[in-house]
């Protein structure tokens, strides 16, 4: 096979970035107030359209809220504290352009793996890895 035809068949099968980059639509976060706790009611529907573990996340939201969290019963994150929806759904932002889209091609298609003790993000896309976090 020539070279020229090889590339077209690659070129092909390559995802089309700018029609795919908007394929993750991150759900706004349905959050009330509950004493001193803010729940985060749709944390579950979050973690399913990301593809990532709730720990991960409510990690990464303990960090950028500065608050402590946890998982309840039902699949919910409270989270200590008064939190607006915003500010919430800013944090999750950061988590998906540190944790979910690919540094390269900008794409969602990718997965944590751990490599020598380090995050790394891989893009079942284009093939990068790169640190997780952005780092």
């Amino acid at each position: 096979m020539e070279y020229e035809e090889r590339l077209d068949r690659a070129l092909e099968t390559t995802p089309d970035i700018e029609e795919a980059a908007d394929r993750l639509s991150l759900p706004d976060p349905e959050v009330r107030q509950e004493g001193a706790a803010t729940i985060y009611e749709n944390f579950q529907t979050t973690l399913d359209v990301l593809g990532r573990a709730g720990e991960h996340v409510m990690k990464h939201l303990q960090s950028e809220l500065g608050t402590s969290a946890h998982i309840d019963e039902r699949g919910r994150l409270r989270l200590t504290g008064a939190f607006r929806a915003g500010r919430v759904r800013e944090a999750m932002e950061a988590y998906v352009e540190r944790y979910v889209r690919c540094p390269e091609c900008g794409l969602p298609d990718t997965r944590i793996e751990t490599e020598r003790g380090a995050e790394i993000l891989r893009c079942t896309a284009c093939g990068a890895r790169s640190p997780a976090g952005g780092e």
